[in-house]
């Protein structure tokens, strides 16, 4: 493989990481406001559940990114496959290999969402949980080794996100509306089925019998 090194790789990689970081934060807090059906007359739960889904699809291609210029960056021998397959890297194994379960644990929420239609209402929300264990190991990988987050700012950043999904978190759990049995959100984007026809209206006649003359004929 071609050495490839750069400073401008190394900092997207830090960028990258960071902005992925905020939007990610804004995904699973907008996500509870989804799951706890916010909206009302300014903004309509279509609105908030669109927005929801945009800016996760947005935080994906960040850490994309985020990936392809740390596998790039030669300066630290982290290889495609430690993206995807944990202790496989040669550079701080253990923190590479937490970015790695987030990173799958993440595909698999994103893939679940894709497929949202096609698999049952408990297989998806089940899978879904999963993006609240993916944002609490993405803040450790990114801590232990970021070199931004440890003072200053950055510490900041990492405070701010922590804390605005823990909040996210228990009000997840306090405000949560009553369910339906089996019932589950679609998306926006989604074409709901119809629902069939009733009996009692095809019983009915469509348009109501004309009633006798009252006139005899001479």
């Amino acid at each position: 493989m071609i050495a490839l090194t750069t400073a401008y790789l190394w900092y997207t990689t830090r960028a990258t990481g960071i902005v992925a970081m905020l939007l990610f934060t804004a995904v699973v807090a907008l996500g509870t406001l989804v799951a706890n059906r916010v909206g009302g007359t300014f903004i309509g739960r279509f609105e908030v559940n669109e927005v929801h889904r945009s800016l996760s699809m947005v935080a994906v291609v960040f850490l994309v990114i985020h990936i392809i210029t740390t596998v790039l960056d030669s300066f630290v021998s982290t290889g495609l496959i430690s993206a995807v397959i944990p202790m496989t890297s040669a550079y701080k194994r253990v923190p590479v290999a937490l970015g790695a379960v987030a990173f799958d644990l993440i595909l698999a929420v994103w893939i679940s969402s894709l497929l949202k239609l096609r698999i049952k209402n408990q297989t998806w929300r089940f899978i879904h949980w999963f993006s609240w264990l993916a944002f609490a190991i993405s803040l450790v990988h990114g801590y232990l080794t970021g070199t931004d987050v440890h003072k200053g700012i950055g510490m900041l950043v990492v405070i701010g996100c922590a804390g605005v999904v823990a909040l996210a978190a228990v009000w997840r759990f306090l405000g949560r509306p009553t369910r339906a049995a089996g019932r589950t959100a679609l998306s926006p984007l989604a074409t709901p089925p119809i629902p069939p026809r009733s009996r009692m209206n095809e019983s009915f006649p469509k348009t109501p019998p004309r009633p006798p003359s009252s006139r005899r004929p001479r």
